[in-house]
């Protein structure tokens, strides 16, 4: 980590943060803009499935307005007290509610296809504002819990960062400028920080996958019997072309589920437990490391719902047909230019 007095590194590491944040960020969120305005039109999507759909794409949203202010959690900057919490509170709160949102709809997915019969009878569909509640509170409430005292504030390295290379500023100065480094070591404790990755966010990844992989094995055991009734009834011994046609499907969704959790979970997971390493050996890693990691990291992740949803016709239909008409506008519009030069 930098120190706080070292204005060209902290200025670098800005210039390359925003540099890889700010083109992921404006893709992620025009890319849900496009999917939410997909299912604000169709009033078919107007269900409650789609309406949890929806709260993790405005999760996401918020997560990619929040990209950027990510990786500056790991740099040293000087701030006050309340500035600092709040930069490292907010962006915690919506990475936490993205997470909770992502494993709500998967966990309704997942229960529509186990027990399809109980599905309607589901406590999230007989009260969608108290599952929006669980998804939306608890990490408000979790996040919150370093500005209400949960934290390395107040400490014997206060004036640390005040302090120069050749001398060092009085506690009194520091404290009358009312601006100290801000860190997220003074801001998250290391119980916090253990509690959130190995308490929320690795058993919800693992969760999701468990999930995930769960579905995947029965839709394999229900194409095993569709193809075992499809030979009784031509009473065939050899695979007939529709079942080459589904085991191909099948595999292509299998193939498409491993490299979207190779391309968005595992940058993550290799970013979570390389800043835990650091953190338990309490030793200073290069900030261009960081960067790059957790760019990468939170960016991977934040494409998930992306991927949901314009792998469904429905939600980019709209956006299809928009582009269809700008388009078609285009085409007339060079199309009478060209005339009229002709002419």
């Amino acid at each position: 980590m930098m120190d706080c007095n070292d204005s060209r590194a902290l200025l670098s590491g800005e210039q390359l943060i925003y540099a890889i944040t700010v083109p992921l960020s404006t893709s992620i969120i025009l890319a849900n803009l496009v999917i939410m305005l997909g299912i604000a039109w169709n009033r078919q999507l107007h269900d409650t499935p789609n309406y949890f759909f929806f709260s993790l794409l405005l999760a996401d949203l918020c997560t990619g307005v929040a990209l950027p202010f990510i990786p500056l959690m790991g740099l040293n900057r000087e701030l006050s007290l309340s500035s600092c919490l709040v930069a490292h509170v907010f962006p915690n709160f919506l990475f936490l509610a993205f997470l909770f949102n992502l494993v709500m709809v998967h966990y309704e997915r997942y229960i529509c296809i186990v027990d399809p019969l109980h599905y309607s009878n589901l406590w999230m569909h007989r009260s969608f504002p108290l599952a929006l509640l669980v998804v939306w509170a608890p990490p408000l409430l979790y996040a919150s819990l370093p500005a209400f005292g949960w934290n390395n504030w107040t400490g014997p390295d206060w004036n640390d960062c005040c302090a120069s290379s050749q001398n060092m500023t009085p506690l009194s100065n520091c404290s009358a400028n009312k601006t100290t480094c801000c860190s997220y070591r003074r801001v998250f404790p290391n119980a916090f920080i253990y509690l959130e990755v190995y308490g929320l966010v690795l058993p919800a990844i693992l969760a999701i996958a468990g999930m995930t992989g769960r579905v995947l094995w029965i839709t394999r055991g229900q194409m095993k019997d569709i193809c075992r009734l499809h030979r009784s009834l031509e009473r065939g011994s050899q695979a007939s072309y529709r079942e080459q046609r589904l085991n191909l499907r099948y595999v292509r969704c299998v193939v498409a589920v491993s490299l979207t959790f190779l391309a968005c979970w595992v940058p993550y997971l290799i970013y979570m437990h390389v800043c835990i390493v650091f953190l338990v050996s309490d030793t200073k890693w290069s900030s261009t490391t960081h960067i790059v990691l957790s760019c990468s990291g939170i960016g991977s992740m934040a494409v998930v719902p992306l991927v949901l949803g314009l792998s469904n016709r429905q939600y980019t239909e709209p956006g299809c047909k928009l582009l269809q008409k700008l388009r078609d506008r285009w085409r007339r519009r060079m199309q009478g230019s060209e005339e009229e030069v002709a002419v």
